[in-house]
């Protein structure tokens, strides 16, 4: 019964480089447990910036200001429950605090690099799906006059938005439906010597054969590595071979030391450019 729980959640994935990738979607118990560890810290950050408001209040005293106060609050509370998921989605690890601790991460579901214009419209649906539905029934609570059907029509709205992600096979929310994204299972890191398989002492790469790719393509390559897929490997290893052209063969050579080796070479090179502080997102960024 797990086995097959476990076989439903697994999605094939090709990039547009041609590699293919075998991912785990996130399930809703891991979602959910996310979600409630992001509202923890939000409402943690919610409570500091209600201290100093209401700090700012006793300070000023006036009616006048009161109101002004209060709409910078309304304010702070919308950047807040917004800035937080877009912010830490945006980052290289496309995770907020609540994903990273359940081991979960957002990727693009066509396998291209994740934008800012998904992330964004992936998180501002959320008022929609969450927020807004909340509020409702939160006001309705508070009025008298409130008829018991509209208070049905209110409690059934919320709780299909926030059903969805369970009535679709790719546990998609609204928001990741429309930005073409997906929750996935994020893999644990290991050190590099415990991924790497290579031991050539010097890489046969040119700074110009590494130079190009980015951070983005040694993600996909190290799932790639993870994932055991001869397949993938043959279809990767040749694409790279392809793009960077000649170069010294390695000892006893077959497709995965090949990457190994080359995804070795690469993270190294990477992580010296960070410690100057360059960057190269990925291959079609000027590095």
């Amino acid at each position: 019964m797990r086995a097959d729980a476990e076989a439903a959640l697994q999605r094939d994935l090709v990039t547009p480089e041609g590699v293919a990738l075998r991912l785990k979607l996130a399930d809703g118990g891991s979602r959910v447990s996310a979600f409630v560890i992001d509202l923890l810290i939000m409402l943690g950050l919610l409570i500091a910036l209600t201290l100093l408001v209401g700090m700012a209040l006793l300070a000023v005293g006036s009616r006048d200001n009161v109101e002004f106060i209060a709409v910078v609050w309304l304010l702070g509370f919308f950047l807040l429950r917004n800035g937080y998921f877009i912010l830490m989605e945006l980052g290289p690890r496309g995770a907020t605090f609540g994903k990273r601790i359940m081991g979960l991460r957002v990727c693009a579901r066509g396998g291209e690099r994740l934008t800012a214009d998904a992330v964004i419209a992936r998180n501002l649906i959320r008022e929609i799906e969450v927020y807004l539905p909340l509020t409702f029934l939160l006001v309705q609570a508070g009025t008298d006059n409130v008829t018991g059907l509209l208070a049905l029509l209110g409690l059934g709205w919320t709780v299909m938005l926030l059903a969805f992600p369970l009535l679709n096979r790719d546990r998609l929310r609204i928001g990741d439906l429309l930005a073409g994204t997906w929750v996935i299972a994020a893999p644990r890191r290991t050190l590099l010597e415990d991924l790497s398989r290579a031991h050539v002492a010097t890489p046969p790469f040119t700074d110009r054969q590494l130079a190009i790719y980015g951070v983005f393509e040694l993600q996909a390559l190290e799932r790639l590595l993870r994932a055991e897929d001869p397949d993938g490997l043959a279809v990767a290893a040749a694409a790279i071979r392809n793009k960077i052209g000649s170069y010294g063969r390695i000892p006893r050579e077959n497709d995965r030391l090949f990457l190994d080796t080359y995804y070795t070479a690469l993270r190294k090179r990477l992580e010296q450019d960070l410690l100057f502080g360059k960057r190269k997102a990925d291959k079609h960024a000027v590095g």
